[in-house]
């Protein structure tokens, strides 16, 4: 298996509120859609968002038993990476103005950069953060200091 992720799909309660919380309100553009999903292009990755139930279903099959629901923390978290310790608080800013949940202010981190967490309209959790010791291209890429090998 090549290291990398393709497609990140996020369960969702509501698809036309998840899709209007992302496109309107944090100002992304939406790559493909249809009726039950909605595609994002980010650099290199997909997000999709797909009905929560649909989503158990595809991937759970019919009868595994095992719930839909999520309940407490589900051990996931996603990152979006800034180049600033103020562009961590403006990014935290406008997931409230467009819906989401301040879970953790902006704060120095442990690991010696800034971030703080949004949850989206549902749960899923985002940290925002300043990474000093990363590089970030200007495409929004970022790049640790290690080599993936050959992946061809």
């Amino acid at each position: 298996m090549e290291q990398r992720v393709s497609v990140i799909t996020l369960g969702v309660a509501d698809l036309a509120r998840s899709r209007g919380f992302y496109e309107q309100g944090m100002g992304w553009t939406v790559g493909d859609s249809a009726e039950q999903v909605v595609f994002f292009q980010l650099n290199g990755t997909v997000l999709a968002l797909y009905p929560r139930e649909a989503l158990a279903r595809d991937a759970l099959g019919e009868d595994a038993g095992i719930p839909a629901a999520g309940n407490g923390f589900s051990g996931i978290t996603l990152a979006h990476n800034v180049r600033s310790p103020a562009a961590v608080d403006e990014v935290l800013a406008q997931a409230k103005a467009a819906g989401g949940r301040i879970v953790k202010l902006g704060e120095k981190a442990f690991w010696g950069g800034y971030s703080g967490y949004f949850a989206d309209p549902d749960g899923h959790l985002w940290e925002v953060a300043y990474n000093p010791f990363w590089t970030l291209d200007p495409d929004g890429t970022v790049w640790l200091d290690v080599e993936l090998g050959d992946q061809s």
